[in-house]
């Protein structure tokens, strides 16, 4: 199959995936442009799973103050290379994630990050629901699992719906770039302020 270098530079345009892998992608699902997307994504986490033990030392520090001057956050995101951590695209994905914290407000970047007396104080409330709806003793136990699961996903940053896309996490999305970028990224620390909270 002849792919185009107009094809080519399409799918670079919507992805920013280097030239040789959108022409790979291409060839691999025919010419078709959003089949060639979902191949890249598949191919992207992947990548990205292979390089998560790598070491981030390099990074920076994004500030984001909400418009009202209300609410404030700092994120620290973490890569490989100094190279990567000068990129226009990098400051934007530290500024995305600073804007996501302002608006979802998330209390630790991963659920295993949580604090334990709060999932605690959850898991008590959770199983005082479930006895109050009546539900089996024997299905009590699972239930509030579950429960605690679904507040896991709610509280933590990398598991929340991203602001700006609601069909992909933040999780997904540090995913793209590290597949974009072709090292590990790291979301190392997260504060938000808010007056009067």
């Amino acid at each position: 199959m002849n792919i185009s270098a107009q094809q080519v530079a399409e799918l670079r345009e919507k992805t920013g995936v280097g030239m040789m892998d959108c022409k790979k992608a291409l060839l691999e699902t025919g010419g078709d442009v959003e089949k060639a997307i979902d191949y890249l994504r598949t191919q992207g986490f992947a990548k990205a799973a292979k390089r998560a033990g790598r070491a981030t030392s390099q990074g920076l520090v994004e500030a984001y103050i909400h418009p009202g001057a209300q609410v404030g956050v700092l994120v620290e995101l973490d890569c490989e290379t100094d190279f990567v951590a000068r990129n226009d695209e990098f400051k934007t994905l530290a500024r995305d994630i600073a804007l996501h914290v302002a608006a979802s407000n998330p209390l630790a970047i991963s659920g295993d990050e949580l604090d334990p007396t709060v999932l605690e104080k959850e898991r008590e409330i959770y199983r005082a629901q479930t006895l109050a709806e009546g539900k089996p003793e024997s299905m009590v136990d699972k239930i509030v699992e579950g429960r605690l699961q679904k507040y896991k996903k709610e509280v933590a940053l990398l598991d929340q719906p991203f602001v700006k896309n609601p069909n992909e996490t933040v999780g997904d999305l540090v995913k793209s770039k590290i597949a974009t970028f072709g090292e590990n990224i790291t979301v190392r620390r997260i504060a938000r302020f808010q007056i009067g909270a």
